[in-house]
């Protein structure tokens, strides 16, 4: 944890509170926190904050802000990704907020398990975005989107994200032009599921608007491609 999210209402006083139990332990366990201490602190979707700590008790944690510091910088790209199996689907969650993804959209494909959209971890999303939050030091989360039928979103909603200055991109091992690098502008980029989009699925994104890109013959996990695309079309940012 590398931040202190708050919710807005926590903040309305002179004297700020932290109140989470999951935050205070591990303030209290792994910071070793002290009155004195400065803390930095982010007010969820605004700024962020040096703050300093006033009193520790056992269910709370007061602090005065200091200064304002500045928030990162969101990375210009939306990550639609085929819903992968669900302990995969955490880290995806918080790897993708940590690297400063601006949208994520999860979307389904002939080789998603139906049974994934019934776990648990769809409805715990929330959660594993702060932890993303926490750990990048950011106060903003991405907007989150779900879509269950591939091909009306691929008909009907991806169009909209494609233009000139922010085209499509799918990550796909059969074909011979390379994912470009250090592009540092606006894109969208497709992940398909372990297994890889069938051809049908590929035909279709190209039919509307992707780019079907190598990232080289290996077939990588999906939690692994998303950090290595990412470095690769933002790598001087």
């Amino acid at each position: 944890m590398n931040i202190v999210l708050l919710d807005a209402r926590q903040t309305q006083s002179a004297l700020w509170s932290i109140t989470s139990k999951r935050q205070i332990e591990h303030l209290k366990t792994h910071v070793d926190i002290q009155v004195g201490d400065t803390l930095r602190v982010g007010i969820r979707e605004a700024k962020r904050y040096l703050t300093e700590i006033v009193s520790i008790s056992e269910h709370a944690i007061q602090i005065k802000p200091i200064q304002e510091e500045s928030v990162p910088t969101k990375l210009p790209v939306t990550l639609i990704v085929a819903l992968p199996r669900p302990k995969v689907l955490r880290r995806l969650i918080m790897d993708s907020v940590t690297l400063g993804v601006n949208k994520i959209i999860l979307i389904h494909s002939y080789r998603v398990d139906k049974s994934y959209w019934q776990s648990p971890f769809l409805q715990q999303l929330e959660h594993y975005v702060t932890l993303g939050l926490e750990q990048a030091g950011d106060t903003v989360a991405p907007k989150i989107e779900v879509y269950k039928r591939f091909k009306p979103f691929v008909e009907d909603i991806l169009p909209t994200l494609i233009s000139a200055e922010q085209p499509a991109y799918v990550a796909h091992p059969y074909v011979e032009q390379s994912m470009p690098s250090g592009i540092n502008h606006p894109c969208s980029i497709v992940i398909g599921p372990e297994g890889g989009f069938i051809p049908y699925e590929i035909d279709l994104l190209i039919k509307n608007g992707c780019h079907a890109l190598s990232l080289g013959n290996r077939i990588i996990r999906t939690e692994t491609v998303i950090p290595y695309v990412l470095g690769r079309l933002f790598s001087t940012c």
